[in-house]
């Protein structure tokens, strides 16, 4: 009797686990519909606020760079207080290829991207000496302010507290000109963000993603399960700051204008704050907090200019104190008691 007659027809037919693993991870990558909801709100808002499109560019890029961030922190733990020196290399590199090579956007923003990957996967390596958040800190801390002074220093190439000037964007695609009403600028973060959101689902979502949440969990676990952590950590800190040093160059390219302000420690604060005000490990969380985050800004200025930072502060306490979870939870215990009354 041949073995094929020997073994059960459900062991024959039944898929092996990783091909269930394998198709398990393409439904967790596929868009749901939730999230097809909300780029298709963030599309129409293109047509719907014509007005506010310099607005909404400034929330896109501060999306996106806290969406950098949070593939660091929310997925391999990796806690940094420097990672706008990538967003502003970014900046500074998308300035210089304007002035002194190119105005063609995307020639700077490729290579503004690319500065900006190459110095994480520099400065990596450094986190990974003594693997203690306080340690990380103040490494990538340090990172950041030795750049910033490297460009204040560099004043005949930075332009120093002047600025870079003679910034100037030709037309996207030879078509499309960089109006003062940001038209342009907005369509085309909000192409760029979208790319490089589906590049991070995909990388979170790939065996890869899932052993960057194995790291994040239990290190010592994770290495001892045969997983590369040192490596797997520089990989994900270097694609992260890729992303950063886009999100620098939209904001050179929109404005045409750099300045040290880009490399400044309330950028690397102000993300933080996003991610908090949005939440961690989800990659919206960057987007969402971006949101808030711009929208409270512009609506405290409006109230009080001079003190917008103290109600913005004071919105971060009640975040903390109460707990996402049970904000989060809140719309849900609201129509919950809705419903009880109804039929009451």
């Amino acid at each position: 009797m041949s073995d094929t007659t020997l073994s059960h027809p459900a062991t024959a037919t039944r898929p092996d686990a990783g091909q269930r693993a394998s198709r398990d991870l393409l439904r967790r990558g596929r868009l749901k519909p939730a999230e097809i909801v909300f780029w298709l709100a963030a599309a129409a808002s293109f047509f719907l606020l014509p007005d506010r499109h310099l607005l909404l560019s400034e929330i896109v890029i501060l999306g996106l760079f806290a969406l950098s961030l949070d593939l660091i922190i929310g997925y391999a733990g990796v806690v940094s207080l420097g990672h706008g020196a990538f967003f502003g290399l970014g900046a500074y590199v998308a300035g210089l290829v304007s002035v002194h090579l190119t105005g063609e956007p995307l020639t700077g923003l490729i290579l503004a991207a690319l500065a900006a990957g190459l110095l994480g996967l520099a400065t990596g390596p450094l986190l990974l000496l003594r693997a203690s958040d306080l340690t990380r800190l103040m490494v990538t801390l340090g990172v950041a302010m030795l750049l910033l002074e490297a460009a204040n220093r560099a004043a005949w190439l930075t332009g120093g507290a002047d600025g870079l000037q003679g910034v100037t964007i030709n037309p996207l695609l030879g078509r499309f000109e960089f109006d003062l009403f940001g038209t342009t600028a907005y369509a085309y973060c909000l192409i760029v963000t979208f790319a490089l959101f589906l590049l991070a689902r995909r990388v979170v979502t790939s065996p890869y993603g899932l052993s960057l949440l194995a790291i994040r969990d239990n290190a010592l676990r994770a290495r001892s399960m045969g997983i590369p952590v040192g490596p797997r950590i520089l990989g994900i800190y270097a694609f992260s700051a890729l992303i950063a040093g886009v999100a620098g160059a939209l904001l050179t390219q929109t404005t045409m204008f750099v300045s040290l302000d880009v490399l400044a420690f309330h950028r690397s604060a102000d993300v933080l704050l996003v991610l908090v005000l949005g939440g961690v490990g989800y990659l919206y969380g960057g987007l969402i907090g971006a949101i808030a985050f711009k929208l409270l800004q512009d609506w405290f200025s409006a109230i009080t200019p001079q003190y917008w930072m103290f109600w913005m502060g004071l919105v971060l306490m009640v975040i903390v104190l109460i707990g996402r979870e049970n904000l989060n939870a809140l719309p849900r215990t609201l129509m919950r008691r809705l419903r009880r009354e109804d039929r009451a």
